[in-house]
């Protein structure tokens, strides 16, 4: 049955009750799509993104996608109501999909839940003997967290408006619904305040949203189902506001940008009454401008040094009875909530933010581990789990996919009070060209955790239906995949780029951790070598992984092809790398690769011929592995890990 031997491959998030039918429904110039019920220009605008994503991803031009009447639409959209005018937190998102080989019928009580199926219909349509089709199915389909979100930090390395709206757009791909916008921490602050213009005069390095962009972003947003929920850091990572107002920090300045990462010492004075007059004024602008009811206020890593050095914080502490610098924080946070809920906004803060004094009105973001969350939930506050979602840290999907927003079996009533989850892209090491393969694809197996029922755990059937949507949302404009070819011949120096592309194929960049140990960073060094290029998880490796594991007579053809190019690899990489530049780093990688190379062959050929590998080679050879499994030149040689099972195998014989 087509449906089943394609359909249920392409579809992520997985939708809760999938079932393949007969046949298929034929794409062509033909196709006409008509919106019954409730329709308005959300759903108009949503039905022309729709046929110009099938128009992009077929290379059909579809002629007249909205003539002929709905009775002989091609896909027929029937949506009982228009929904809020701004996606809010718990609305219907529910859906169905019907195909058969006649035509396509939505049915969604919201438009918001109508775009969740065109995103469902679209990922269908796959290229087969007889042209473009989509496969005969039933899908009856509603999402499992009603917060399912991406925080894309935007002020430690700049996001242009580009950045922002490709990501929006693959977010809406795989039913992601929430874009936690990180708009101020040490290195800059990113949005133009009118009514204190030096927040981005002097704390931005002139890489700032207008106003005006905002709106933009929040209605571009909005027209994909999408919430906006800023977030403005306070107390701590301050140093951007503190550069144009150094009377609210609490040491005297004068204050510069930070330019390297980790946690600063400068922070607001809470025990200055114009500290909150200040935030009185800025959070009356930053509320107005931003609709959602939600508004972040950071509240992480307040070290409290720069407290504890101010005679006036000492003070002020002992005088209000205040224990040390974590019951001064809560004392801050309980006046920034009082601000937040007198502009009609429910307050978010991270972990530390959590406190015995806090009001339940709070809802607390966990990043430190799912403990935090389930002690909030415990204690009467909503929360959302950001912990095992970093994905600046370059784990694997598998990883991801494993970390559950419910994990630790909380009782019903606490886990009710689980909004759901966020995966965080923190920008430390990525720019504007590289943060798009630091989200995606990864992103959608964390989506479909978010979405689908938490029963759905096969995480080979989740890459399979992984590598067809990074496939896929290449044609949302995220370039994940294609800025990739140009970093590499970029690195190669107007010299052939292949042999450079067989190293970076086989290799995998290093995350957060082990790139903050280099100690090397500051945001003005570019983001340019092999490990910027360099995938968080090698699609190739990890395919021939699996065939080191079968190792039928076609998996063995081809990683003996592979090996073989490894090998010979080293030759021509060593000569075009010279003395300097950006692959001159990279030579021992290159000559590890080869040496991989040469012993995955040799190791072929011992379990072909049927012969017991020496065991003296066995030892020097996983000696030779455990040795290129350590980092080098902030990538690893994930190249390794097919050799290893086939010495494994060897071992085992």
């Amino acid at each position: 049955m087509f449906a089943t031997a394609l359909a249920l491959t392409l579809l992520m998030p997985m939708p809760r009750v999938a079932t393949p039918g007969d046949g298929k429904l034929a794409i062509n110039e033909d196709f006409t799509v008509a919106a019954t019920g409730v329709s308005d220009g959300r759903m108009d605008r949503a039905i022309d993104r729709l046929v110009a994503r099938i128009s992009r991803q077929t290379g059909i031009w579809i002629v007249a996608p909205k003539a002929g009447g709905a009775s002989r639409a091609t896909l027929r959209i029937e949506c009982s109501a228009a929904g809020p005018a701004y996606p809010t937190l718990g609305e219907d998102e529910a859906y169905t999909l019907d195909v058969t080989a006649q035509n396509a019928t939505i049915k969604a009580a919201t438009i918001d839940g109508a775009m969740r199926g065109m995103a469902t219909f679209v990922q269908l349509i796959a290229e087969g003997p007889g042209g473009f089709s989509a496969a005969a199915i039933h899908v009856e389909d509603r999402p499992r967290f009603a917060w399912r979100g991406l925080m894309l930090d935007v002020a430690r390395h700049w996001m242009p408006l580009e950045v922002v709206e490709r990501n929006l757009d693959a977010m809406a791909a795989v039913k992601l619904n929430v874009f936690h916008w990180h708009l101020s921490d040490d290195q800059g602050f990113r949005v133009e305040s009118k009514l204190y213009p030096k927040l981005q005069q002097m704390g931005s390095d002139g890489n700032y949203y207008t106003q005006d962009q905002v709106r933009h972003v929040i209605e571009y947003a909005r027209d994909r189902g999408i919430r906006v929920v800023p977030e403005f850091d306070i107390p701590g990572h301050t140093t951007a506001w503190l550069v144009g107002y150094p009377e609210i920090g609490a040491a005297p300045g004068p204050y510069e940008l930070g330019r390297h990462f980790g946690v600063f010492d400068p922070v607001m004075d809470p025990s200055k009454e114009g500290v909150y007059s200040f935030l009185e004024g800025f959070l009356g602008e930053m509320t107005k401008l931003f609709p959602d009811a939600y508004f972040h206020i950071g509240g992480d890593e307040v070290n409290g040094k720069d407290w504890t050095r101010s005679a006036a914080v000492q003070a002020f502490e002992k005088e209000h009875n205040l224990a040390d610098n974590e019951a001064f924080h809560a004392y801050f946070n309980q006046r920034v909530l009082k601000i937040v809920q007198a502009n009609g906004k429910t307050m978010i803060g991270w972990d530390e933010i959590l406190h015995p004094d806090l009001p339940k009105a709070s809802v607390i973001q966990s990043w430190r581990g799912q403990k935090g969350l389930a002690e909030a939930v415990g204690k009467g506050y909503q929360g959302i789990l950001s912990w095992g979602y970093y994905l600046d840290h370059l784990s694997t999907a598998a990883y991801h996919y494993g970390i559950d927003p419910l994990g630790g079996n909380l009782p019903a009533d606490q886990a009710s009070r689980v909004l759901g989850g966020e995966a965080c892209m923190w920008s430390e090491y990525v720019s504007a060209e590289t943060v798009d393969s630091r989200i995606w694809p990864r992103l959608a197996a964390i989506a479909e955790r978010f979405w689908s029922p938490a029963e759905l755990k096969d995480v080979d059937s989740m890459y399979q239906r992984m590598a067809a949507v990074s496939l896929q949302l290449e044609w949302t404009g995220v370039r994940h995949r294609a800025n990739y070819a140009p970093m590499l011949e970029r690195l190669a120096a107007g010299q052939p780029a292949g042999p450079v592309k067989v190293l970076a194929d086989a290799s995998e960049a290093l995350g957060l951790g082990p790139r903050a140990r280099a100690q090397r960073y500051t945001t003005l060094i570019p983001l340019n070598r092999l490990v910027d290029a360099a995938r968080p998880e090698s699609e190739s490796i990890r395919a021939l992984e699996q065939a080191a594991g079968r190792r039928n007579a076609e998996d063995v053809s081809a990683l003996r092809r592979q090996f073989t190019e490894w090998a010979a690899n080293d030759a021509l990489f060593q000569p075009m790398a010279g003395q300097d530049g950006f692959l001159v780093e990279l030579k021992p990688l290159s000559k590890d690769l080869s040496a991989l190379g040469a012993m995955g062959l040799k190791a072929l050929d011992y379990l072909g011929g049927g012969q017991q590998a020496p065991a003296a080679w066995l030892s020097t050879q996983t000696a030779e592995i455990a040795r290129i499994q350590k980092p080098n030149a902030e990538v690893t040689l994930a190249a390794n890990r097919p050799v290893k099972i086939l010495l494994d195998a060897l071992a085992k014989k």
